[in-house]
This record gives structure tokens, sequence and C-alpha cells, in this order.
């Protein structure tokens, strides 16, 4: 599977997806930075560990004007009983389809038992209002992964990033 290579510095791919909140649009995404995250699928232990981990520092993300989504390739009707049963306070993207995925290079050939099959690069993007990808975390282990985030913006908030 070809998988698109994308940099930090390098301007995010625009899409629009269905969302648990409604169409998402990137572009139409103003004044805020966007933690975008993959993870592999609902109600699993190591996605619902991570999921956690942002809701538990949601308004920490607000305070910096970031907003935090992740994508998967589950269903809506998944993705809101996810939100439902394990009280996840953002929303989530549907990529049935494995648009955005490929898009933004997460895809990743498998096998197993001598049968090749796709499946997700955990993996993580913070995008600043003007759509640069300014961090990538790839093969992402879940535990603590929201904290690490948030300390970045928190960095790159004092450092006062530059548009490129």
């Amino acid at each position: 599977m070809k998988k698109s290579k994308l940099f930090e510095g390098q301007k995010a791919p625009t899409f629009i997806a269905s969302s648990t909140a409604g169409e998402f649009n990137l572009e139409c995404l103003e004044e805020k930075w966007l933690v975008l995250y993959f993870y592999p699928k609902d109600l699993t232990t190591g996605c619902t560990i991570e999921a956690k981990g942002f809701s538990e520092l949601i308004n920490e993300f607000k305070k910096f004007d970031v907003k935090v989504i992740g994508v998967s390739r589950d269903t809506l009707s998944s993705h809101e009983r996810f939100i439902e049963t394990e009280c996840i306070n953002f929303d989530l993207i549907s990529d049935s389809q494995e648009m955005l995925c490929k898009e933004y290079g997460v895809c990743i050939d498998k096998t197993m038992l001598g049968n090749r099959y796709s499946d997700f690069d955990r993996t993580t993007f913070l995008i600043d209002r003007n759509k640069i990808i300014r961090r990538i975390w790839k093969k992402v282990f879940p535990s603590g992964h929201a904290a690490k985030v948030l300390e970045t913006i928190k960095i790159l908030n004092m450092v006062k990033i530059n548009p490129v």
C-alpha cells in the first residue's frame, strides 16, 4: 500500500469527513490548532486508554485553542457507542473507506497467518492555525500520549511559532 510521506513543516492535506458532530472540514477550522489522532478500533483497550487520556485533558487543550479529533475506520454508530460508553468528550471521524488514513499515510499492510490485511499505524498530527503540520508522533503508545501532546503544545505556545 502506498503511504503518503507527510513531514513536519508541511501543509496538512485538507479534507472533509463525517464526524460524530456532523461534517468536519479542516479548511473551516479557523483560529484553532488541531490534534488529529488516528487509532485502530473503538472500545479496545489501547484505544480506550488513548481516548480517555485526551478526554481527561480536553479543558487544557481548549485553553490553548486546540481541537482534538480521533479518526478510525469504525462507523459513526460505533463511534457514538464509544463516546457514550467511555464518556469521550470530543468528536470522532469515521473513515470507513480509509481515504483520510491513506492521505495521512497511517495505513500499513500486515500479515497474520499468511493473510494480508490493512491496519493503522497509531499516529498523531498536531496542525497549527495555518494548517501546517507542527508535530507528528508515530507508533504511539496510548498511555500518557495525550499528556505528551499537551506538553508539546505548551512549549510551542511559549516560543510562539511563526507562520511558514
